[in-house]
């Protein structure tokens, strides 16, 4: 069963509206003034709300941190990853996730990708993190307005991708090339490896080039949400100077 927990990602849910919310559970007693915002919402929508026990919200989302709000979610409705290359235009950014199985590491990135403004969040069929409940929260709401799709295997995806026009920037701690030296023009596929193992060598393979954030310190590379922040951010920078 799919849900949503807590004040923020609810009220996100409501209004990206992307994510069909089959009912909403509400903890006797919860009073916050932005639960009576939710509710409103819910009366809107015609979604059915249930006041429980806050024990049994505890059960429900497995933490105490629902805030008194939790919503059940319908199935999870990824984008076709086919139709984002054959819709494509020079802004289109999007991004490529080979095996980034942490899911609080896939939500920061599906908020990274929302808030800069890319396309699509592209995730493997196997092997990685999907969207779940703990996506959701860790994005902050933002898989309500990002579309994430799945591929069965990303070099051929990728190969498809490339007909279509589009350059495909894999990241990776060893490669050469500076992430700020690449102008990340035109319909573009950014590629971020899993946690540890990197890029897989035929995903690697199939990137036009491979850039990497050069480290200065004494710890040898970053989170992979983070270099996704970073990179995404450059890639919006240098199209928009």
């Amino acid at each position: 069963m799919a849900q949503i927990y807590g004040i923020g990602p609810v009220l996100e849910a409501l209004h990206g509206g992307s994510r069909r919310i089959e009912r909403l559970v509400i903890a006797d007693g919860a009073g916050h003034q932005r639960l009576r915002q939710i509710l409103d919402e819910a009366r809107k929508s015609g979604i059915p709300v249930r006041r429980e026990p806050r024990a049994a919200l505890d059960r429900l989302a497995g933490s105490h941190n629902h805030q008194g709000v939790i919503a059940i979610l319908a199935a999870t409705t990824y984008a076709d990853a086919d139709d984002l290359i054959s819709g494509a235009n020079s802004d289109s950014i999007l991004i490529l996730l080979d095996g980034v199985e942490d899911p609080h590491n896939l939500g920061a990135i599906i908020r990274t990708a929302e808030c800069a403004g890319a396309t699509a969040v592209i995730i493997p069929e196997r092997r990685a993190a999907h969207i779940t409940e703990a996506v959701v929260k860790a994005s902050a709401g933002a898989t309500e307005y990002m579309r994430v799709a799945r591929v069965t295997n990303l070099a051929t995806w990728i190969e498809a991708a490339k007909k279509k026009g589009f350059w495909v920037v894999g990241v990776e701690a060893s490669a050469r090339t500076p992430y700020t030296g690449y102008d990340y023009a035109g319909p573009l596929v950014l590629v971020f490896g899993g946690e540890g193992q990197g890029l897989h060598r035929l995903v690697r393979d199939k990137c036009d080039v491979v850039v990497s954030v050069p480290m200065h310190g004494h710890v040898s590379s970053l989170n992979v949400s983070v270099t996704a922040g970073i990179v995404v951010f450059e890639a919006i920078r240098k199209r928009t100077e």
